[in-house]
């Protein structure tokens, strides 16, 4: 995730990052006045602000490349970015424009003179390339108190911890097959990321307007930009990993075992290609009850074990962990995984 791809002037943005980043410590203390220093870095919760320590915001280096000062990580998340990224998220902006103007009035500089120049002009990208994506997840809002949490809740899912990966666009283009005219409906976008955490691609569940489930419309869910081997991710995965297909089925895991970290794939075909870090010990394959299911889950259990990983399968009581987790409720899910887990991960049933 980065401020600069939503960015119309790319050297404005990256002055600007340069002068934060020389006050680094500065900006950590007041926009991330929950965190405190620890050595070189500051350390948060996430980007928002949130009290915690998985956040590690560096306060000295080089001002550009590897390891450059202001540059930060969220273990818990995958995120990255800079420090005009923090000044986004805590303050729950979307336009670049006010980014810049609450940047410029923290390093005290004048206000950007609004008719100085012409504007330029957003320099084309290919549709559905993951140039795309990207520009598509940075113009999307984090998801609280969004449409995308009233989605989510009538699914059943209400942990929402570590979904930085998911973010609301209010209106999303919709482009129906053949002649029809683009729509725009409300819509939940994942960031699709390898195993370093940069954005590949983006996923999209364009919602009713109300929240209250998919948009009427022929296909709710479109992918773009690079999937292959690829996925949205829910924590960072170090020995232990869950990974299965659909972003509500791995939120649903994620309610019962919410310390664990997980990735959804997004489709049987990609979950059975998907890239696996080379630290994991075990791998929890939560399959889908059907064939491209049972398919996905032998083809990955295969790659897994031929790599020295430990494969294990996570099975619903109906056709997925959703369609448990809505039908049975979160005690029963519960209990139909803990019989599923070794030994050894009981841990990640508690939080």
């Amino acid at each position: 995730m980065s401020a600069r791809g939503r960015c119309r002037d790319a050297r404005d943005a990256s002055e600007l990052s340069r002068r934060l980043a020389c006050h680094a410590e500065a900006v950590c203390r007041h926009y991330l006045s929950n965190g405190r220093r620890q050595g070189c870095y500051w350390t948060v919760g996430d980007v928002r602000n949130t009290p915690g320590r998985s956040m590690f915001v560096r306060l000295s280096g080089p001002e550009s490349g590897p390891g450059a000062a202001g540059h930060w990580t969220d273990a818990a998340s995958a995120e990255y970015g800079d420090l005009l990224d923090v000044i986004r998220e805590s303050c729950g902006l979307v336009d670049f424009h006010d980014v810049a103007e609450e940047a410029r009035r923290f390093l005290s500089l004048p206000r950007a003179e609004p008719h100085g120049a012409p504007k330029p002009v957003r320099t084309p990208v290919p549709a559905g390339s993951p140039e795309a994506a990207l520009r598509l997840f940075a113009m999307s809002q984090p998801i609280r108190r969004t449409l995308v949490e009233a989605y989510l809740r009538n699914r059943g899912v209400r942990n929402l911890r570590d979904a930085g990966s998911l973010r609301f666009h209010p209106r999303c283009y919709y482009r129906p097959e053949g002649d029809g005219p683009t729509e725009t409906w409300p819509a939940m976008v994942a960031a699709v990321t390898d195993l370093e955490g940069r954005i590949t691609g983006a996923h999209r569940t364009w919602l009713a307007r109300n929240g209250s489930g998919k948009a009427p419309v022929d296909t709710p869910r479109r992918a773009m930009g690079g999937l292959l081997g690829h996925a949205v991710r829910f924590g960072a995965a170090v020995d232990v990993l869950a990974v299965g297909e659909g972003i509500e089925t791995m939120l649903s895991l994620r309610c019962a075992l919410p310390a664990m970290p997980m990735a959804a794939a997004l489709s049987a075909n990609h979950l059975a290609a998907l890239l696996l870090p080379s630290t994991l010990r075990r791998l929890y394959i939560a399959r889908d009850a059907d064939a491209a299911g049972d398919t996905a889950f032998a083809a990955l259990t295969e790659r897994a074990e031929a790599a020295g990983i430990e494969a294990l399968a996570l099975s619903p009581r109906m056709g997925d962990f959703n369609e448990d987790l809505r039908a049975f409720g979160i005690r029963a899910l519960r209990r139909t995984l803990r019989i599923q887990l070794a030994p050894q991960d009981g841990c990640f049933n508690y939080r």
